[in-house]
């Protein structure tokens, strides 16, 4: 397959758990793959549900290509000591369409801001280091439409460029395949140029 860096971004497989102790308070990181705000704001509310005991919920998320929505929430911490370090971590490890709450339970000692935004730093690295990472792929679907004397070529040059395909064998074969949004045309013009003009390839209006 063929992309561009342009053409993908990283989250998550799965939810994830971490926890860590500093002098004497726990911090529970919770890694949530999400694809909306809603849904962020959502899981947000069962896990405080569930952590309902709990002194803090802090939390950031990030939606999307470039993770150009976002949002963070100290929860009563000092101003910047937790929901900004959780999203600096999500930036160095480069993900998106993901959520993070930290939940703490104050131990009795206090950490000061800067102790603070360590443990917030490292209960995030600690639920990030136990998550796989997945591309998300910015793609748009191509109906590609051959003979059955074509399928051969035809299938060698999907391979080489889709993320995936499907495919439906009547009078003539169709397939309908999902490609980087940088390499359709050079897929849409390999099609037509490797079968002769023969098979032909057009792009389905569809939001990917």
């Amino acid at each position: 397959m063929n992309s561009s860096p342009t053409d993908f971004y990283y989250t998550i497989q799965q939810r994830e758990r971490a926890s860590i102790k500093v002098r004497g308070s726990e911090f529970i990181a919770t890694a949530i793959p999400v694809t909306t705000k809603d849904q962020a704001l959502k899981e947000l509310e069962l896990l405080r549900s569930e952590f309902w005991d709990a002194t803090h919920n802090c939390f950031a998320y990030k939606i999307g290509k470039g993770g150009l929505e976002f949002r963070t929430s100290d929860d009563g911490e000092p101003s910047g000591s937790a929901g900004k370090p959780i999203l600096f971590v999500l930036h160095k490890y480069d993900v998106s369409d993901i959520l993070i709450v930290i939940t703490r339970y104050y131990g009795g000692t206090k950490l000061g801001i800067g102790g603070l935004a360590r443990a917030y730093s490292e209960s995030t690295s600690a639920v990030l280091e136990a998550c796989i990472k997945i591309p998300v792929y910015s793609t748009k679907d191509i109906k590609v439409l051959c003979m059955y004397e074509d399928v051969d070529i035809v299938q060698r040059i999907i391979n080489a460029f889709a993320i995936n395909s499907d495919s439906e064998y009547r009078d003539a074969v169709e397939f309908i395949s999902r490609i980087p949004e940088s390499q359709c045309e050079a897929f849409m013009n390999e099609i037509v140029s490797a079968t002769s003009g023969r098979a032909g390839a057009m792009l389905l209006q569809t939001d990917n």
